[in-house]
């Protein structure tokens, strides 16, 4: 499942506030209640779930990225936020390294194969460096969102018929 299918310009935040891991992922969980695709009296549980993945391992895999997922009764499918953060986040990454770009997705329950096809496919796209430069280098969410819409085009296997 790619970003492109999962998010709309409405989903990105360019500049995020937070500068810790906990407040970021926080700021996206609060955007995606704003927005209507998490009800709002489904947002605690889902900080709790969410709270519960990062304590057993950081979601920050390095290369300045961190992909927070949890899965949720809560949604009935697959809800997204991207967040770029320039200035970085504290996100006890595996590198150690500053976090400057947050992937935070929610999958209902019980969908574990979903689950696994979608932190793959957004690992392998924010692992291209070009990928993460292009991303850095954009103005605007909608010029964030049309470079996950471009690469998703670039990367859709085509059948003959």
């Amino acid at each position: 499942m790619s970003l492109a299918s999962l998010l709309t310009s409405e989903q990105i935040i360019p500049e995020m506030q937070a500068t810790e891991r906990w407040p970021a992922i926080v700021e996206l969980i609060d955007l995606l209640v704003r927005l209507g695709k998490i009800k709002g009296e489904s947002r605690d549980r889902i900080l709790a779930a969410l709270k519960q993945r990062e304590e057993t391992m950081s979601t920050g895999i390095g290369f300045g990225i961190a992909i927070p997922h949890a899965s949720s009764e809560d949604v009935t499918e697959v809800v997204a936020a991207f967040g770029r953060a320039p200035a970085g986040i504290e996100f006890d990454a595996l590198d150690n390294a500053p976090v400057k770009f947050v992937v935070l997705f929610i999958v209902p329950k019980n969908q574990f194969q979903t689950h696994l096809r979608t932190l793959a496919s957004i690992a392998k796209f924010l692992n291209d460096r070009g990928v993460r430069d292009q991303l850095a280098a954009a103005s605007t969410r909608e010029e964030i969102l049309a470079i996950f819409q471009e690469r998703a085009s670039t990367t859709t296997p085509t059948r003959s018929p």
